[in-house]
């Protein structure tokens, strides 16, 4: 356990985290609201599939390209506000704002136009988005330079982060309802004088409510986003870069000097190899589970509840919303303590081997039988019945602010089972970005003891990101091509007991394999507490700092 006192000056305080932690709300939400919203461009906007898959992917390589110019760009300003504050400010309005805009279509436009349409805005959007991001991430990393801090600081903010994650899997819910997002008298008469009748009338209410809900609903994330996202740069202090030096000049005249000088420091980011683990590390566990993020839903679904979309309700956003809290403020806490007691090397180790205990225990957490079986028991109907109760209780109420739609149905009963996994799946990410983000601070420190000014927080965090999006990418393909593989067909109503077995199969063993793999990886990793703060005194000294 580190029995070293963090100095009063590497404190953060509490203020400062906050700040820092709704920027990473900020960060959570806006891609998680992105994901979601795009679903409706095809059930909603009439978006062939073929080209909102494109939509997806493209501005993707566009993003991997800003990123690392961004980090260079944030590490060599020179500013009486610092490095950072400057690009985070202005890219948290212009993130807000893009992103409000860019579902601004009209479910009456033809597809192409609105194909052209969320393309250039998404390119836009990302550059706000780029501009935000990696300077907050950057930030992020030099706003301690204690060893233990730099973890509970990461704690903290992951903590705040994961409110984005209880609340995006409501969007699913709320888009469509009308209690929500009603649509007006004029596209209400609209409709009536199509003369549609039967299921076609319902089809065109239908994507009219989801479009209208995209719409009304990307305005409230943007506006949010553009409020939370200026804190970390009115609140928060990063280095003193006022007697940094070596940083390179950012202007026109010297932009092919620059690109040369990103690619070199790109190049000395790579001979990290410290790095190079926490970048495999973080592709192979943040990959495989966003292999499977889907699949979950999918069982639920048409395992749990046999197809049908109506008996399975609110369960599937439960469930993502449940493992967000008990990330929050379970996880990330004991995670926290496990590294300062033990180093972030093994915290990260033993999280990820909880974790693998989590995606095991799908297996019974999922079974129908067992569900059925627990629901019989005395302990099963007194937790059916006292949330029965409960909602009897405060429905009326979610009915006047507009919120029956968080209500949970449990007069059949529930599955309460698949809930007991998610304790020890959580660790998985949850101890993932915690540690790995406190560690790339660390990292930060042996590249300049190895390379020298400027300090490179920006393009750290903009390589290790690019991973994290890399993963991400390659995930929503594989994702696809697995599900072909078990057999799964989407429009069908209900699937076979052989493709259903595999693809639970699937969601536990592919997650499974890679946090393995992810721990072999870390086995060597050399950056201990001690080595840091060797480096952080050789550090202070070369400085000539007290």
């Amino acid at each position: 356990m580190s029995n070293i006192k963090t100095a009063k000056r590497d404190r953060v305080p509490i203020g400062q985290k906050a700040a820092f932690g709704s920027g990473h709300l900020v960060l959570n939400l806006l891609p998680g609201a992105l994901a979601v919203f795009m679903f409706f461009l095809v059930t909603a906007f009439g978006m062939d599939p073929f080209l909102a898959g494109l939509l997806g992917g493209l501005p993707r390589i566009f993003d991997a390209l800003t990123d690392p110019i961004m980090g260079f760009i944030s590490d060599n300003t020179k500013s009486k506000w610092g490095r950072r504050r400057p690009y985070i400010f202005i890219g948290a309005i212009l993130s807000g704002i893009l992103f409000a805009l860019l579902f601004q279509m009209s479910e009456n436009n033809s597809v192409m136009f609105n194909f052209w349409y969320f393309l250039l805005m998404s390119l836009l959007f990302l550059v706000g988005n780029t501009m935000y991001a990696t300077p907050l991430v950057g930030l992020g990393y030099e706003m301690t330079s204690d060893y233990n801090e730099r973890t509970r600081l990461m704690a903290f903010a992951n903590t705040v982060g994961q409110i984005a994650w209880m609340l995006v899997p409501w969007f699913w819910v709320v888009i469509a309802d009308p209690t929500v997002f009603s649509l007006s008298d004029e596209a209400l008469r609209a409709i009536g004088e199509m003369g549609l009748t039967g299921d076609d009338l319902q089809k065109i209410t239908d994507e009219k409510l989801q479009a209208n809900g995209v719409r009304k609903l990307s305005l409230t994330v943007g506006l949010a986003c553009a409020v939370l996202g200026i804190l970390p740069a009115l609140f928060c202090k990063g280095i003193d870069a006022g007697k940094m030096e070596n940083r390179k000049k950012i202007s026109m005249s010297t932009l092919g000097s620059s690109f040369k000088d990103l690619f070199q420091g790109i190049k000395e980011v790579s001979k990290n190899k410290p790095f190079m683990k926490l970048c495999g590390a973080t592709f192979l566990v943040f990959n495989g589970f966003q292999m499977v993020a889907s699949f979950s839903f999918f069982i639920i679904v048409f395992y749990i509840y046999n197809g049908n979309y109506g008996d399975a309700g609110t369960w599937p956003a439960w469930f993502a919303s449940l493992t967000a809290v008990v990330t929050a403020f379970m996880v990330i806490p004991i995670i926290s303590r496990i590294a300062n007691k033990f180093g972030k090397r093994k915290a990260f180790i033993i999280s990820t081997v909880i974790s693998i205990v989590g995606y095991i225990l799908k297996w019974w957490g999922f079974d129908n039988e067992l569900n059925r079986q627990f629901n019989e028991t005395s302990l099963g109907q007194g937790l059916n019945n006292s949330v029965v109760s409960i909602f009897n209780a405060i429905n009326p109420f979610l009915d006047s602010i507009g919120m029956s739609w968080f209500s949970m149905d449990t007069s059949q009963g529930g599955p309460w089972l698949m809930f007991l996994p998610i304790p020890f799946m959580a660790f998985g990410l949850g101890g993932l970005f915690t540690l790995m983000m406190s560690m790339t601070a660390d990292v930060c420190d042996l590249d300049e003891l190895e390379n020298g000014m400027p300090r490179k927080e920006g393009t750290f965090g903009a390589i290790y990101w690019w991973m994290v999006k890399l993963g991400q990418a390659i995930a929503l393909v594989l994702g696809g091509a697995i599900l072909t593989l078990v057999g799964f067909d989407e429009g069908a109503v209900s699937q076979t007991a052989e493709t259903m077995t595999k693809l639970r199969l699937a969601d536990i063993i592919i997650p499974a394999s890679t946090a393995a793999i992810a721990i072999w990886v870390m086995l060597k990793y050399s950056l201990n507490e001690t080595r840091a703060r060797e480096i952080k005194e050789k550090l202070i000294e070369r400085r000539g700092e007290l």
